[in-house]
């Protein structure tokens, strides 16, 4: 008798073909994800054709910029795109025929919606964005109301971008539960999900697990190190923080009953300054074996045949991002097109 983990194997394997029957672009190859909070950005048009030389076919977008979206959509890139949190309040109250006006004048008007795959509604709203948790889900529901109405519903899904903070307990992975003050917006966002056929998403930086519990988490095991001490967890073994975050809430999914929901990795990356443990070296080590797995269609051991959707952050550096010094140094290109750092996306 198949076991129910085993069971929950077979079901996120079984949702992941149907996504990709429906049209959706390849999950094991690696995006990018383009921040806009730089002084010295590069023109649109160069960064999308900087994305189309090196073999990468996929961005993530945090907002339906029009001076970037024409460019994009142009150069023949599959665009997640961004709904800003500030919007929530009207697309929830707006019903599916407002939110229809508003995805026709914010996104169609500049990009066709064969470039479109996902709209991220909101990003880490449950993290520090709490005035606009009541309007997500309504927000979400709308959209995908509109899209419905406008014969796009089986192309483009409707999804929100989470902080791992979602995750009340990680470790072990198999205990991974959600924040429970965030399960009464968590739990229909998730029956939306499994009924609509799109991923959760989630962002994880393992070098910001690293910095904030050194002395827990080890740098080998954030940056994939050879040399990590695995993590044992039942008849499972972990080497890297990233599949133990994956799977934690693929647990806390299954925990809440969403088991065939798919996880997608809407931002992960390392930084090359601003901290000891970032350098150039770090970033090549951990990024590098991101796309590796992208490309290998790797999955993780609680899902091992399901490739885990991911962008890495970012496509350049942002001198105007707040905070940390390290916040403004993840870029894996530098200015004048030049990588940072070694690696290769073929």
């Amino acid at each position: 008798m198949a076991t129910a983990a085993a069971l929950h194997v077979l079901a996120a394997v079984a949702a992941l073909v149907v996504a990709v029957a429906a049209g959706d672009s390849d999950p094991g190859k690696i995006g990018i994800c383009h921040g806009r909070v730089g002084s010295n950005l590069p023109r649109p048009s160069a960064a999308a054709a900087l994305l189309r030389q090196n073999g990468i076919t996929k961005a993530r977008l945090f907002l339906p910029d029009p001076a970037v979206l024409p460019a994009f959509a142009a150069a023949g890139l599959d665009l997640t795109v961004g709904v800003p949190n500030e919007n929530l309040t009207f697309l929830s109250a707006s019903g599916p025929d407002g939110a229809a006006q508003w995805l026709r004048s914010a996104v169609f008007a500049y990009a066709p919606a064969d470039r479109v795959r996902y709209l991220a509604v909101g990003n880490e709203v449950l993290y520090n964005n709490q005035f606009y948790a009541p309007h997500l889900v309504p927000a979400m529901r709308n959209l995908h109301a509109a899209l419905v109405s406008l014969g796009l519903d089986a192309r483009v899904k409707v999804s929100s971008a989470h902080a791992s903070s979602v995750l009340a307990a990680s470790y072990p992975p198999s205990a991974g539960a959600f924040d429970a003050a965030s399960l009464p917006v968590l739990r229909p966002m998730l029956r939306f999900l499994a009924d609509t056929g799109a991923p959760f998403m989630v962002n994880t930086y393992p070098f910001i697990s690293h910095v904030n519990d050194p002395a827990n988490v080890q740098l080998a095991y954030a940056v994939f190190g050879d040399g990590a001490a695995p993590v044992r967890d039942g008849a499972m073994v972990y080497t890297n923080l990233f599949d133990a975050t994956v799977d934690a809430v693929v647990a806390a999914l299954e925990r809440e009953g969403f088991g065939a929901v798919p996880v997608a990795v809407t931002e992960t990356g390392w930084p090359t300054a601003g901290h000891p443990a970032a350098t150039p070296e770090n970033a090549a080590a951990y990024n590098a074996k991101i796309v590796e797995r992208a490309a290998r269609g790797v999955g993780t051991p609680r899902r091992p045949g399901a490739p885990v959707e991911t962008f890495l952050f970012d496509l350049y550096d942002e001198d105007g991002k707040p905070g940390a010094e390290f916040e403004r140094h993840f870029g894996i290109f530098k200015a004048d097109g030049s990588k940072a750092y070694d690696i290769n996306f073929a």
